[in-house]
């Protein structure tokens, strides 16, 4: 299994270093950043890199850790961390995968980790690890099911309350939005280019200006709002010489 990647977030310094040196003292977990700002932190944490888990203090000033669960939660695990015991509901409402008191012990810290670990044996899953899986929607013919793998996606067009989804066997229209199949794409494998369009990445040939190439030879539009994050996404991916240019 691969390591698990954490980010702390929590306006206190001192939470901030003792959650670091929990991460850094643990054997399989690794530590890739933290911020005392969550409005900081957004950007990562709904990117294609964003981490297994997320530590969250709930009681911060700039945006609170249960505000900032709900705009997460489809992309990282968040687990949080705070002072006051009487969150603990409104904390498992955003769908909080643990929630540690304040002062953290090393053996409470443990036995979370542990639970995500065995979380994830069950879903036969691990960390920053996609398993090629499937989902079903309604056609556009009446009373028709259709079963779609994720691997199978090309592209998804937007259409006002309807989307096309163009995959390597045809394409299927559904009543959905984008914003809705978003969010229960795999984040690593989907990533919006526009506003009316989501690409598999794998399926990305070619990127040039402000259009995205296809395996198939089709050509879609990069939207300015979009453009910077795709092109960080890709450019992680990048081959690069360590010689200097």
């Amino acid at each position: 299994m691969k390591n698990i990647r954490c980010y702390v977030i929590d306006d206190e310094t001192d939470a901030v270093a003792l959650l670091r040196d929990y991460i850094e003292s643990t054997p399989g977990l690794e530590l890739c950043g933290s911020a005392e700002n969550p409005l900081e932190a957004l950007d990562f944490l709904t990117s294609a890199q964003a981490p297994d888990i997320t530590f969250v203090d709930i009681d911060m000033r700039q945006l609170t850790g249960l505000e900032l669960a709900g705009m997460v939660n489809l992309y990282t695990t968040v687990i949080f961390t705070t002072a006051f015991p009487q969150y603990a509901l409104q904390a498992f409402e955003k769908e909080a995968f643990d929630y540690l008191l304040k002062p953290i012990d090393r053996e409470r810290f443990l036995k979370c980790i542990q639970r995500v670990k065995r979380k994830w044996h069950r879903m036969g899953s691990g960390p920053a690890e996609e398993k090629l899986e499937y989902f079903n929607i309604k056609s556009e013919i009446k009373g028709r099911m259709v079963r779609i793998r994720f691997d199978e996606v090309i592209f998804i067009e937007g259409a006002v309350n309807y989307i096309q989804i163009h995959t390597v066997n045809g394409k299927h229209m559904t009543y959905l939005t984008l914003k809705e199949i978003m969010q229960h794409l795999p984040r690593k494998l989907f990533t919006r280019i526009h506003r009316s369009f989501v690409i598999n990445i794998n399926y990305a040939r070619i990127i040039e200006r402000n259009q995205v190439r296809l395996e198939d030879g089709r050509y879609l539009p990069m939207g300015d709002h979009y453009k910077e994050q795709f092109l960080k996404d890709m450019d992680d991916k990048l081959l690069k010489s360590e010689r200097a240019s």
